[in-house]
């Protein structure tokens, strides 16, 4: 240490030098050398840099060096951060990961294997075929399941989600069902024809009628009235026999 100590220090250096310069920091920061070629300036910070860990004593807080694979550490002995080709696992950084776990190169860290789980199979569904559940024999029908876990790298994949087999319609039932619809589909339109055709027709008789009335009552209306003829029988006096 060169000599010269001074106490009006700079960046939070209680003592310090010109050559080497901080010597001692103030309270709660930590020191640490940084190199400079072959040249080693003591600095005093409120946190470790990386690739360092932080040590609290008595008189001095100091940071001290990671292990050379870690990028940044706990203590000397438990890294949280691995330098680049390598993977965290309990403190530690490995090239590759134990039997069981897989490397996770988004984290950086070696995980548990995680495989695919799926749901229960649905019931199956109706037997149908091109959309339809009658007018045919054969058809197929089919039954479905969800994944509930999607699988890591190395997990196992997943199954088929959808199956399919081939199926019997009724096919006797099904037409009867569709003739009985197609039936009364048939005797309301039927109905309702009739009833339109009905009612046309009875418009057209009333119309005719009241074209008829209407002209009856227009010929009178044109024709002079006929003078009533005196009825001879009343005028006539009845002749008494008995005389």
């Amino acid at each position: 240490v060169h000599p010269n100590v001074s106490q009006g220090c700079q960046g939070g250096c209680a003592t310090c030098s010109d050559y080497n310069g901080c010597l001692s920091c103030k309270p709660r920061l930590f020191f640490v050398l940084e190199r400079i070629g072959m040249k080693q300036i003591g600095v005093c910070l409120s946190s470790c840099p990386s690739g360092y860990y932080g040590t609290r004593y008595p008189d001095i807080n100091k940071c001290a060096k990671c292990k050379a694979d870690c990028d940044t550490c706990f203590t000397r002995n438990f890294c949280t951060k691995c330098k680049s080709g390598f993977y965290l696992y309990s403190g530690k950084c490995l090239e590759k990961c134990p039997d069981g776990l897989e490397a996770n190169n988004h984290t950086m860290e070696c995980t548990s294997i995680v495989h695919c789980e799926t749901s229960e199979w649905s019931p199956w569904s109706p037997c149908m075929k091109k959309g339809k559940t009658c007018g045919f024999k054969r058809g197929n029908e089919v039954r479905v399941r969800e994944i509930v876990q999607h699988p890591s790298a190395r997990g196992n994949p997943c199954p088929a989600t959808t199956e399919s087999r081939k199926c019997i319609v009724q096919r006797k039932r099904c037409q009867k069902e569709g003739k009985g619809k197609k039936s009364r589909e048939e005797k309301r339109k039927k109905s309702n024809k009739d009833e339109s055709k009905e009612t046309r027709q009875e418009s057209k008789g009333r119309a005719a009628r009241r074209q008829n009335r209407e002209q009856r009552e227009n010929n009178n209306k044109m024709q002079p009235k006929k003078r009533k003829a005196p009825n001879k029988e009343q005028d006539l006096a009845p002749v008494d026999t008995a005389h």
